[in-house]
């Protein structure tokens, strides 16, 4: 019973003691130059791609933000010839001075002189067509027409047909509107973005702008001040055809840093791209209404106005990386790692393979490339033990 207990004792010794011995693992050598050329070969693919993509390129020694906090400042500027008329900011930019959204008209239909009154509904609206009065719904409301039915049917403003009277601004935009020329000088308008960015995590305030100057992508890369003509072509947009029917376009602006160098290398770059559905679809274009209001011989009036444009939508996207020791540990052991898992690869290879002669089992603490390869056409033999 004595001597049981001295064992364990002694073994639970040993085991405390060999718990700080330092071991390393015993390498085969294996003696063949296709297998050598095709391990050192993965090997360097393996440590390529972390030196190149990931440290390089990616630069996976930072820790990153992606989320910055960002203010935009529009200001459109520009004055056009339109008939007699000279315009300005305020009647073609809304709102003439504006955050990360701005438009500009490009393209009006007018309806002059409403009133609210009585008046035939549109012939095109549902159920809007009728013969006598009793086609007609007294108080309905069809949320597609202009207003509400009184229960009469009339004769539609000059036409022989009939439709039902309504209660709603008269006379209505479809019969009485006005289509004027499109604004073409507006292809000069100039957009003045200025934007500021923040990244909380390394407390850094970046910002770039300029007012004298046009934006180029090669001349003025981080200028911005841009023209609606260039934006649009940017954007692979015809802007005859924007004037007709509209559009949204998105303006990016990435803020990509590296604030392990000078800050001011840190710098805007600009991207444009439409964002509403294409010209082919039922739903594309863009385009607003607004009311201007006055009194005509003591009566409420208004004229009507259906604006085409373009809106520009700036969004701001933003990354900022600086060194940081954890993920570069991180990376710098998964490196290793990978380099490793190579040689597991290479011996499971000659385990179903044969043609390789294993001639030493040899001991190596310092050097990860520990295969030493001659051409072998031995059947696979392996001296020693692992």
């Amino acid at each position: 019973m004595g001597e049981m207990q001295n064992r364990a004792e002694q073994e639970q010794r040993d085991y405390f003691l060999g718990f700080w011995d330092y071991e390393t693992p015993k390498v085969m050598v294996v003696k063949n130059r296709t297998l050598g050329v095709i391990y050192r070969g993965v090997q360097f693919l393996v440590i390529t791609y972390f030196i190149w993509y990931v440290f390089i390129s990616q630069k996976a020694y930072q820790e990153s933000e992606t989320r910055p906090e960002s203010s935009v400042y529009t200001l459109m500027k520009g004055t056009a010839v339109h008939g007699d008329d000279i315009l300005d900011t305020v009647e073609y930019a809304r709102p003439s001075e504006g955050g990360d959204v701005v438009s500009t008209i490009l393209r009006r239909e007018v309806t002059y002189d409403q009133m609210q009154g009585l008046c035939a509904e549109y012939f095109n609206i549902a159920n809007a067509n009728c013969t006598a009065d009793s086609d007609c719904v007294e108080g309905e409301v069809d949320f597609d027409g202009h207003g509400r039915r009184t229960g009469k049917c009339v004769q539609y403003y000059n036409h022989t047909f009939k439709t039902c009277e309504i209660q709603t601004w008269c006379p209505i935009e479809e019969y009485a509107a006005l289509r004027e020329p499109a604004l073409v000088e507006a292809i000069n308008f100039t957009v003045f973005i200025r934007n500021s960015i923040h990244f909380p995590k390394f407390k850094r305030d970046m910002q770039k702008y300029l007012n004298k100057c046009h934006y180029d992508e090669e001349k003025e890369p981080y200028c911005p001040n841009f023209r609606l003509g260039y934006i649009a072509d940017q954007a692979r947009e015809n802007f005859s055809e924007l004037c007709r029917t509209g559009g949204v376009i998105g303006v990016f602006i990435n803020w990509k840093c590296n604030l392990d160098i000078d800050p001011s290398n840190c710098k805007p770059t600009y991207s444009f791209r439409r964002l509403d559905l294409r010209k082919d679809q039922a739903n594309s274009g863009y385009y607003y209404r607004f009311a201007k209001y006055y009194s005509k011989h003591g009566v409420e009036s208004r004229t009507l106005i259906k604006a085409y444009g373009i809106r520009l939508d700036v969004i701001v996207h933003g990354h900022a990386g600086k060194f940081s020791p954890i993920p570069t540990i991180i990376s710098v052991v998964t490196a290793m790692t990978s380099v490793g898992i190579v040689s597991s690869v290479i011996i499971t290879f000659i385990s179903y393979f044969k043609g390789f002669k294993v001639t030493a089992l040899t001991l190596s603490t310092t050097n990860w490339f520990f295969f030493t390869f001659q051409p072998s056409s031995a059947p696979l033999s392996v001296t020693g033990s692992c």
